[in-house]
């Protein structure tokens, strides 16, 4: 008990450093509460098309998703392609679509459409590398280069080939190009493949010269590094609690770690950066599985996890179907639903409930998180997070046993409405908490 109150009080200091953080407009006013959806085009329907996708878009938006995200869909190179069709992180021209999706009008459409349906479109820009026969290969020096002449790959990526950032003209191509799709197909924003990558006064000056096409851009960083999110970037992705998340769904670690991690990313990114929040993704599921595989039977309440904590949470292809498939990487392949009514309706509760919930804000402007202190075992984690009158209770169990608690204080004495709508119920600190193995209750109070 006295290590969990520790622990519990750390986490409230950080929290704290939330609520004094005065309202700006530090991201776009639609980011504020947005749940993204991560588009992988090839797979998504049979067709693998934009305008196949395109009739998509009404059912997505009464899922609840506010960002569409699109994985790359520029050209993919043929020199050293991997599979038969190839990686989409391997682009042969930056200012083109590829033909497997269909044309530049039809991506133009889908903006349009999704735009008319109030969703904003971010794209996926690989700054990186381009593939090793890209049309911008005419010019040498915009290459890294091996001692052969040939260009310079990392890790296992033959397929690809490192672009030079010591070259001034490539750079301003490079930007000239992510002008162009703000400018004249309208994305709201860029998701930075493997942002490291690329040097950080690149981003800080592309950034600040694309928000001059559009104010209220959105830029996201798949990178963990806060140098990104001091100047350049708005959001970043959570890979470390990720990880973890998986390592508790496994019963490896417990709510302990889950704390020390939230904690650790406050005290490196501040109040302001928002991270992406995931169970899973294209790499995620190609690579090591999908969320049933990782996680288990703690699938779903990892899933309602990262619609409450400080974040922005992310959907991919497939999962408000229950997709049980790894779906393949360089070739065609289909979702495989497990019970798609059943997450289907998941996922469109926990959006609403999220989009209704002042609380449950991005940083800076939902509540901070605060633990409320229980006499329960350590793989139980419960708090509130509280912004604009509005109060939201979070109880989650990471053990594959049930479990019974009380609260050791009375600070969320008052009337909550489960988050379903459904039931109501009384707290004080005479509640007798029971949560099922891996069992979750989410509630709010006006």
């Amino acid at each position: 008990m006295k290590k969990l109150l520790l622990i519990s009080c750390c986490m409230m200091v950080f929290a704290g450093s939330c609520s004094s953080v005065k309202e700006k407009e530090t991201h776009p006013q639609w980011a504020r509460n947005a749940v993204v959806y991560e588009v992988n085009v090839r797979q998504i329907t049979p067709e693998g098309t934009f305008e196949a996708f395109r009739k998509m878009l009404p059912g997505l938006r009464d899922l609840g998703v506010d960002v569409l995200w699109f994985m790359p869909i520029h050209p993919i190179g043929e020199e050293g392609r991997k599979g038969t069709l190839g990686s989409y992180y391997a682009i042969r021209d930056y200012g083109a679509v590829n033909p497997e999706f269909g044309t530049l009008e039809d991506f133009r459409l889908v903006v349009d459409k999704a735009h008319e349906l109030g969703m904003k479109v971010m794209l996926d820009w690989v700054a990186a590398h381009t593939s090793r026969d890209a049309v911008w290969l005419e010019h040498e020096d915009w290459y890294v280069r091996r001692p052969d002449g040939e260009p310079e790959f990392l890790y296992d990526w033959s397929d690809v080939a490192r672009l030079n950032y010591d070259s001034r003209p490539m750079r301003e191509a490079m930007l000239d190009k992510m002008r162009f799709w703000v400018e004249e197909v309208d994305v709201d924003g860029f998701r930075c493949d493997m942002a490291d990558l690329t040097p950080i006064d690149f981003w800080e000056h592309a950034v600040p010269d694309l928000r001059r096409v559009k104010e209220d851009l959105f830029m996201l960083a798949e990178s963990e590094d806060p140098v990104n999110t001091k100047e350049a970037f708005n959001a970043y992705y959570g890979w470390r609690l990720h990880h973890t998340l998986n390592d508790v769904a496994r019963g490896e670690k417990n709510a302990d770690s889950i704390r020390h991690c939230l904690g650790q990313m406050l005290a490196e990114f501040g109040p302001n950066a928002i991270p992406l929040l995931f169970t899973s993704n294209h790499d995620e599921n190609s690579w090591n599985g999908t969320e049933f595989e990782r996680m288990g039977a703690a699938a779903k309440q990892m899933a309602a996890l990262t619609f409450v904590l400080p974040g922005m949470p992310l959907i991919y292809t497939g999962q408000e179907l229950g997709n049980v498939k790894r779906l393949e990487f360089f070739e065609k392949d289909r979702v495989k639903p497990g019970d798609s009514l059943l997450f289907t309706s998941f996922y469109t509760q926990l959006t609403h409930f999220k989009h209704s919930s002042p609380a449950l804000q991005a940083p800076p402007y939902g509540g901070p998180l605060n633990e409320i202190l229980h006499d329960g075992p350590a793989h139980v984690f419960a708090f509130t997070r509280e912004a604009a009158g509005n109060r939201v209770l979070a109880l989650f169990n990471f053990a594959d046993s049930s479990v019974s608690f009380r609260f050791t204080g009375n600070e969320v004495k008052g009337k909550y409405t489960d988050w379903k709508n459904k039931d109501t119920l009384w707290v004080n600190q005479d509640t007798v908490w029971e949560l099922k193995p891996y069992g979750y209750r989410l509630y709010t109070i006006e």
